[in-house]
């Protein structure tokens, strides 16, 4: 399992590691607590633990302490990597946490042969648009997304 440990200003111990389907209950109420964020059914336990199982070494939580601020999913379909869900807690954010769960990632996309990544932002996440404006990623309003319920 990946892990990435530091320590903050205050000593206190920070780490980025693999989410596991343990992490569940924490990161659901995180995002939850997210302004922005759209969950659906597909966000159930079972349906993230398949996942998780699918996607092995790509998706993050942050843990600082013993409470986790941060966590992110991310797969790939075999050609292009997907990000879902990042989120990190409203009180700490601007330190980098996001930036950090996000490049931990793009790492690991990059060894499993994965060149270009996607992400999918509500319309409406004013916060989330400002974070990936922000960032290296390019905005592209050249494609439209469909989605029909199975």
């Amino acid at each position: 399992m990946h892990t990435d440990k530091s320590m903050n200003k205050e000593g206190v111990d920070n780490l980025i590691r693999e989410m596991s389907i343990n992490d569940y209950e924490e990161a659901i109420l995180l995002w939850e607590k997210t302004e922005g964020m759209g969950l659906g059914e597909s966000d159930s336990y079972d349906c993230i633990k398949s996942f998780l199982e699918r996607n092995e070494k790509l998706s993050y939580v942050y843990i600082e302490g013993e409470k986790m601020i941060g966590a992110v999913l991310c797969g790939h379909d075999g050609r292009r990597g997907f990000l879902y869900h990042l989120a990190v807690d409203k009180m700490n954010r601007n330190r980098g946490v996001g930036s950090r769960l996000v490049e931990t990632c793009l790492k690991n996309l990059k060894m499993q042969g994965i060149h270009k990544c996607h992400i999918f932002v509500m319309g409406t996440n004013e916060t989330g648009k400002q974070f990936w404006d922000k960032s290296e990623w390019e905005y592209r309003n050249d494609l439209l997304i469909y989605s029909r319920k199975l």
